[in-house]
């Protein structure tokens, strides 16, 4: 078991899916799980749902998008490891995506972590030893019509965390990826919005967004629990010598090898088949 005064562990987003479901696994295994949140209301729900599972979970709240904010959090926490997990998902064509969007999404997903990161290491560094694991996604290694946006955001955060591996190894600090496929989470909910807001729009690409929502509904089913992540992200935590990349779920590794194998024209050819563009 993790030493709970020397294995302080901050998780992003942990009011809901894939967050909610690590910072209670990570104090079952001794660890001293902090959760960040945006409201008392989410708060709320982490403590109620610790509770119910028999272990304590502190809260902080933060705007992982607010700089002073982060700086405040990171600064009152003496950290072993850091979860960047908060995010959400952003659904349409390129062009029906605005700049305002993007910019946010980009903020969220890719900037907010990597400042997190940059104010831990130093702690870390002290330390002599430290963790930083980055929820990724299948989609930080391939594409898909109507993800753009999304996948661009999450191939940035794969690359800057290549780096920061690289960057930090001499210090004892690990850099992790953990790229997740379909899970039941949150983000499905806000693609079925997205996509009855571009619908909503008159976009050019109705017909197109109307399959992919039918797709969504078809396989919605066979997607995994989000305890399946918890588990890779709590033992990249605790192993002594941590993978760069921990791959979640039999449709990540079937995507990752068929985009690996099909040449480009082809997945190409069949993609838009499939989505009737």
């Amino acid at each position: 078991m993790a030493d709970g005064n020397e294995r302080a562990v901050l998780t992003t987003g942990a009011n809901s899916g894939i967050g909610l479901v690590t910072v209670i696994e990570l104090a079952r295994r001794g660890f001293h799980s902090i959760g960040s949140v945006r409201s008392e209301e989410k708060a709320d729900i982490v403590h109620k749902a610790a509770a119910d599972a028999g272990v304590e979970v502190h809260t902080v709240l933060l705007d992982v998008n607010d700089a002073e904010e982060c700086e405040r959090a990171v600064s009152g926490l003496r950290l072993y490891g850091l979860v960047n997990n908060a995010g959400y998902g952003v659904n349409g064509a390129v062009e029906d995506v605005d700049d305002e969007e993007a910019h946010q999404l980009f903020e969220t997903m890719v900037h907010a972590p990597m400042r997190l990161a940059r104010l831990a290491a130093p702690q870390m560094r002290a330390q002599g030893k430290g963790r930083i694991v980055n929820v990724s996604s299948v989609l930080g290694t391939v594409t898909a019509p109507f993800a753009g946006h999304y996948a661009g955001a999450k191939h940035a955060l794969e690359a800057l965390s290549d780096a920061l591996r690289i960057e930090l190894a001499r210090d004892g600090i690990d850099v992790v990826l953990v790229e997740p496929g379909g899970f039941k989470t949150a983000i499905w909910e806000e693609f079925e919005r997205d996509i009855q807001k571009r619908d909503a729009n008159g976009s050019r690409f109705t017909n197109a967004y109307r399959r992919a929502l039918w797709g969504q509904k078809l396989i919605e089913p066979l997607m995994g629990n989000p305890q399946q992540c918890a588990k890779v992200i709590a033992s990249a935590l605790e192993s002594r010598f941590p993978r760069s990349r921990y791959m979640v779920g039999l449709d990540a590794q079937m995507m990752r090898f068929a985009s690996q194998v099909t040449p480009t024209f082809v997945r190409d050819r069949v993609l838009r088949l499939g989505f009737g563009l």
